[in-house]
Formats: C-alpha cells, structure tokens, sequence
C-alpha cells in the first residue's frame, strides 16, 4: 500500500515533522511517497512543470491514503491542493496537526479541510488512524 505524505517543506522542522510521518508508515509496512524526497525541489518557476509530474503526475499513482502535515500558522498552497486532488480522486486523507487543535485553528485551516478528514494531534492517534483507514 502506498501513502502520499504531504505538507510544507520550507524549515526544517517542517521537513522532520514529514520524516516523522514517513517513518510511521514504513513502520507499518507501507510504501511511501514524499515529494521533497522522491520528486526533489523546485529552484525557480523553471522547475514547476517538472515538480508537478514527478510530485503529482507520477507520486498519485497506485496512491490509497494521504497523510498532511496542518502544523504551522498557515496550511502550504501545495499541501492544500493535494489534499483537494486527493479528495476528488476518491483517496481518503487524514491531517495530523500536532501544535493546536481545529477548533483553535479554525480560522485558518477552514471548513472544507476540517469537514474532508479526520485530523489528529499526535503520532500514537495518527497510528490507529491509518490502521483504521486502510485496514490493516
């Protein structure tokens, strides 16, 4: 089973916080796709058409869960499009946001990324959320 794992890659705590979920999911068995590591960076607008078919094009297939990082003041522009792609394609998502919870960042994260998934606040609960989800 592959897992997509999305979420902003621009300090390094936000790039611990996605090694974290990928270590989690190889733990459990599962195959996991991570943009910054699979696809690479973007250097300058240049590189878009080529990040897009390597992060999308090509990381979404065969994809049966993704998992989004939601930690930090603002959800990133490509996380949040992830999870809308992921959501139209039918693949269920959960979010773990580990520094607050919705209700106190409803503000920001919005209705439509709080209604569309689960979203947890630790790794133990991300856990037996994935178990769940993906029956395993």
């Amino acid at each position: 089973m592959k897992v997509y794992i999305a979420g902003k890659i621009w300090t390094e705590s936000e790039k611990e916080m996605l090694s974290k979920i990928d270590d989690l999911c190889k733990k459990l068995g599962l195959e996991t796709f991570l943009p910054h590591r699979d696809a690479g960076f973007a250097e300058n607008v240049g590189d878009a058409e080529r990040i897009f078919d390597a992060d999308i094009t090509e990381g979404f297939k065969d994809v049966e869960l993704v998992i989004a990082s939601l930690d930090g003041l603002h959800v990133g522009a490509g996380t949040a499009w992830e999870l809308g792609y992921a959501y139209a394609k039918g693949i269920p998502a959960i979010a773990i946001k580990t520094d607050e919870s919705p209700e106190e960042g409803f503000e920001y994260l919005s209705s439509i990324l709080i209604s569309s998934m689960p979203i947890v606040n630790s790794f133990e609960e991300l856990e037996k959320k994935i178990k769940e989800v993906l029956k395993i």
